[in-house]
């Protein structure tokens, strides 16, 4: 005879009536209520303390014995041992229990990334810098573009339709390559020893302060806002990443992949202070900062590297319609010039991508995104799209934090320059001659290597 307690309502499950508390007994081990008439042997009295129920008791198991017989044992083991009190009883079977409980889950997470559900349809490896299409399948994004390239417009595992786009601009699944970087790292027991590492994820949720209107505001939401307070300590002209001892509030700095609602919250964090203006930097000084948020046709992301157009040569006594347009040659002044002062002088200058590049595979899904640290290595003049001579810069990736659209490990390695066809026709080409005042520590991948090999 099949023997039920009483569910979370207090009605039997055998009987289906709800009993009185008279007529409810609670196991010692599990806690569980039972309905007194129902079971097969009642206690000889209801102020027995150490009732077992069938399901804890070791005289009632006529089935093969389950896997949770080690624990049910432990258990037995707590409540005999008179040395503890009923306090220390509980948390150890509630450490028991949840340790159990964590140490399965993580072990099948862990095993889910190498599964093989995570992989690439096309190559059938863990996918190097995802994308995924509507229909949940994950494909490289190298092997998704040659997909496309060969005018195929269907998932390649379930032929599902891929939108047009997609197919024109894929967009990096930034989540599930940072799933498999800790998937990777857990693996390889990179978590086990030393401090633990913080991932590149943030939500700016519980700011103290936040931009705000005054009463001179002529236009709702953020359009004429001001600025909310600035949480990190490091003075405007700092080049470099921000590091923790900069970082009063949270004590860990900007890293790479913290993302922020606009440029409003990225100003308050230091990752780029103006809220408007693509570059940040002084003629006489260098660049710290810049943003890519989609302002020219001719820019070209590749992630490590990118080329960027400098600012200037437009007419902005106009319209929103008409100042699109270059109206005249920009020149190495101001801005311009202090992205080429940093190019001479081989600083870091700190990138941040916005969700409006809608050009861009690498840009975030929304927001404002800082990606690291990037080095200008070449920078000239060239004429534009719309006929008008622009300042050109080649940015190339120097950060020892891997980027947030790849799987990897570790940071950036020392790699040759990409090869730039427009160079040919350009003009003012500016390269530098020393050694860069930020280069990459080939000591720190050297042992991260050592620690993932």
């Amino acid at each position: 005879m099949a023997q039920l307690p009483c569910d979370s309502d207090g009605v039997c499950m055998l009987c289906k009536q709800k009993p009185s508390p008279s007529q409810t007994l609670s196991c010692r081990t599990c806690a569980t209520p039972w309905h007194l008439s129902c079971l097969p042997s009642a206690p000889l009295s209801l102020s027995d303390s150490h009732w077992d129920c069938p399901d804890c008791s070791d005289t009632s198991n006529h089935y093969p014995v389950a896997p949770t017989a080690d624990l049910v044992s432990a258990v037995h083991a707590i409540q005999a041992d008179t040395s503890l009190t009923d306090q220390e009883k509980a948390k150890k079977r509630q450490e028991l229990l949840a340790g159990s409980s964590d140490s399965s889950k993580d072990k099948a997470k862990t095993k889910d990334i190498f599964d093989g559900s995570l992989n690439c349809s096309i190559c059938m490896q863990l996918p190097e810098r995802p994308v995924t299409t509507p229909c949940g399948h994950n494909l490289c994004l190298r092997c998704f573009e040659k997909w496309v390239g060969q005018g195929k417009r269907t998932c390649a595992n379930c032929r599902a339709q891929i939108p047009a786009k997609m197919a024109s601009q894929p967009r990096i699944n930034s989540q599930l390559a940072m799933a498999i970087r800790l998937a990777k790292a857990a693996k390889s027991g990179e978590g086990s020893s030393g401090p633990p590492k913080v991932y590149h994820f943030v939500r700016n949720q519980d700011r103290p302060d936040t931009a705000f209107t005054t009463e001179r505001a002529k236009k709702t939401g953020k359009a004429n806002a001001c600025s909310g307070k600035i949480f990190v300590t490091v003075p405007p002209d700092h080049f470099g990443p921000i590091p923790s001892e900069n970082d009063p509030i949270r004590n860990r700095g900007v890293l790479v992949g913290d993302t922020w609602e606009d440029r409003m919250e990225c100003r308050q964090w230091g990752a780029h202070l103006p809220h408007v203006a693509g570059i940040a930097g002084q003629s006489g000084y260098g660049s710290q900062s810049v943003a890519l948020s989609g302002g020219y046709e001719d820019d070209e992301d590749h992630g490590e590297w990118f080329l960027y157009t400098g600012s200037g040569g437009r007419d902005l006594s106009g319209n929103k319609r008409t100042n699109k347009l270059q109206s005249f040659d920009q020149k190495f002044e101001n801005m311009n010039e202090a992205l080429r002062v940093s190019c001479r002088k081989g600083y870091p200058v700190r990138v941040v991508r916005s969700h409006k590049e809608k050009r861009s595979s690498y840009a975030p899904e929304s927001g404002v995104r800082y990606d690291g640290v990037y080095r200008i290595e070449k920078c000239w003049r060239k004429n534009g799209t719309q006929g008008c001579k622009v300042c050109r810069y080649l940015f190339v990736r120097c950060d020892n934090e891997p980027a947030p659209w790849t799987s990897d490990e570790i940071g950036d390695r020392p790699r040759p320059l990409p090869k730039i066809d427009e160079l040919k026709g350009a003009v003012d080409i500016t390269e530098r001659k020393g050694d860069p005042s930020w280069d990459f520590d080939v000591s720190v991948v050297l042992a991260l290597l050592l620690l993932i090999g």
